[in-house]
């Protein structure tokens, strides 16, 4: 596998330069005690290097090993569980954890960058710490002060792990038909009988102890959605004293053998009259749940800019030195018997799409760490409130546009390799599979899209829409670049847009799911739009200062708005055919 190495300069301009987040973080008492612009530039150093050396070159082998099942025991690749402890040790898992419990305190626009990091380096890595910091996240927000004290501090010393334990084999998107049962104990505890799949670190050899936070129905449930709970059941059992005790009533049935990500285990866990503890209220566990999967979602929206990072370093490396033809306009290596194909429009096209989206992906995705950072810690509630609306509506953006770019991306850089590309060493191949999962799992990129659609846009008549719309709109008209009028016609096309579909949405029940796919994309390219403007402000600014890296980021931008932006004018009048065209067949016809 090709050497990773973090982009640390272009995430330092994002959130140093773009966001000043360092002035943020002074403004925010919680952050300003814990985080300013120096400990967050040691901290993405260190995460370099953590993911550079130690993580990254376990990739490969992760991926030709895989994980093993016997009896019930997993068993991860040779290196794995050596690094995971430096790697704990390191205190990375619990890098934005509440201080209270023992966590650093750092952040989401920090740790964003870190995610991203991770996920470049290795995906499968990635995922047994991503869902120990989703988990902690709902504890946290949901589990009494005991189960805090007794679960938080070894969850975010990476002592313990954890897992979240919704889907079975019938019930996927439809959480309502859940068939797992929690009875009430005597003693105030439940017992958890049930089968769950495709559950992420549900059984590993990295940690002494796996914390499953498992959707279960109580025997009076009302039906549907509305009667789930949400329990934690540890694999061990805590004693008063902190210390592990007996096996708890649960084991791991099987794991699943996947088409990547084959280093993360992926397992079937039963549950057999578990001792689980009731996380916030009964019936409410869809609601508590969700914290952690909308944390969830936005870290695998970051696997796909981390894969596609990966990949653009490989392509970009390869195309600089792979010596093929001439270039159009004659040759430009005249003593070698070639020129190198970067001379080549289509490699160009394809480089300059993944590095376009890949930096317009991270700066949203530190937009989207500074809202959740202002929800969380702003002092004024209208601002905290205005920042949990622009998460709602963001988050989905984030988990499907990022991992469908993600997949598109690494595509590209396979693409670059040409023949080689498909060869399993060159390592290409690995990440086009690693990344094709992100768009499936949390909520499948379709179900983000209708979410978006439906939920976050028709049911409030886009009131949060106009909202983000009109501080794009705003910074558009307060910034004279060569790309304002742009980004205004596209703002203009989305808002228009938007209200054609709340028009539609009341007279065609198809509305909503015929557009929302392709309403998400554009939508995500108008995102895109305003973060890169945003890049370029700064970047005209400063371009004498560094005229490389600035000037880069121009030709860039220039890049994206010339030959990414357009694409919304295709998506556009794909959404304005209507629902019709998905409904000429039968069900028998096709």
């Amino acid at each position: 596998m090709p050497e990773y190495k973090a982009p640390l300069r272009d995430m330092r301009f994002v959130l140093h330069e773009v966001f000043q987040a360092p002035a943020l973080w002074a403004r925010l008492p919680a952050l300003a005690q814990h985080v300013d612009a120096e400990t967050a530039d040691a901290i993405l150093e260190e995460a370099a290097k953590v993911t550079g050396s130690l993580i990254a070159p376990l990739s490969r082998n992760g991926d030709e090993q895989g994980v093993h099942w016997h009896e019930g025991a997993v068993s991860t690749p040779n290196g794995f569980r050596q690094a995971y402890a430096t790697y704990a040790e390191g205190g990375w898992v619990g890098l934005a954890g509440n201080p209270q419990y023992a966590g650093m305190g750092m952040p989401k626009m920090l740790a964003v960058a870190f995610e991203e990091m991770l996920y470049a380096a290795d995906s499968s890595f990635a995922l047994y710490s991503a869902l120990s910091s989703g988990a902690c996240l709902a504890i946290d927000a949901h589990a009494s002060d005991a189960l805090k004290n007794t679960y938080l501090p070894p969850m975010y010393a990476g002592r313990w792990a954890g897992s979240m334990c919704l889907t079975e084999a019938h019930a996927g998107t439809d959480l309502g038909l859940i068939r797992t049962r929690a009875a009430p104990h005597a003693d105030g505890h439940y017992r958890i009988s049930g089968s769950k799949i495709f559950i992420t670190g549900g059984e590993q050899d990295l940690t002494e102890n796996i914390i499953h936070l498992v959707l279960a129905k109580l025997p009076d449930a009302p039906a549907g959605a509305r009667g789930i709970s949400l329990f934690l059941v540890p694999k061990f059992l805590v004693g008063d004293d902190g210390r592990l005790g007996e096996r708890n009533t649960l084991s791991c049935g099987s794991i699943e053998h996947k088409m990547g990500i084959k280093a993360s285990a992926t397992c079937v866990m039963n549950f057999d009259g578990a001792v689980g503890y009731l996380l916030g209220e009964a019936n409410r566990g869809l609601a508590a749940m969700f914290t952690m999967m909308n944390y969830e979602r936005l870290s695998i929206g970051l696997q796909g800019i981390g894969c596609a990072e990966a990949s653009y370093q490989s392509a970009l490396d390869y195309a600089r030195d792979r010596l093929q033809s001439r270039a159009a306009g004659g040759p430009l290596n005249p003593g070698k018997a070639a020129d190198p194909i970067i001379v080549h429009a289509d490699v160009r096209r394809m480089l300059l799409t993944i590095k376009a989206l890949n930096e317009g992906g991270r700066a949203f995705a530190c937009y989207v760490g500074q809202q959740l950072d202002l929800a969380r810690y702003a002092d004024d509630q209208q601002e905290r409130l205005a920042a949990e609306a622009l998460v709602a509506l963001l988050t989905p953006v984030a988990k499907a546009f990022f991992t469908d770019n993600g997949l598109e991306c690494c595509v590209h850089g396979q693409q670059v390799f040409g023949g080689h590309g498909y060869i399993r060493e060159w390592g290409q191949e690995q990440r086009v599979r690693d990344v094709r999962i992100a768009q499936i799992y949390e909520g499948t990129n379709g179900i983000q899209a209708l979410d978006l659609l439906g939920r976050k846009v028709v049911a409030n008549a886009g009131a949060t829409l106009r909202a983000f719309t009109a501080e794009a709109r705003m910074f558009a008209g307060a910034h004279e670049t060569p790309f304002s009028k742009a980004l205004l016609e596209a703002l203009a096309r989305l808002e228009t847009l938007s209200d054609w579909l709340l028009e539609q949405s009341r007279v065609d029940a198809n509305a909503v799911g015929a557009a929302s796919v392709e309403y998400l994309h554009l939508f995500g390219y108008v995102a895109y739009a305003y973060m890169w403007l945003r890049m370029v402000a700064v970047a005209q600014a400063r371009h004498d200062q560094e005229p490389e890296f600035y000037g880069a980021k121009l030709a860039t931008a220039e890049f994206f708005f010339a030959r990414l932006l357009p694409r919304t004018l295709s998506l556009e009048a794909s959404i304005r055919s209507g629902s019709a065209a998905l409904y000429g067949l039968a069900a028998e016809q096709f």
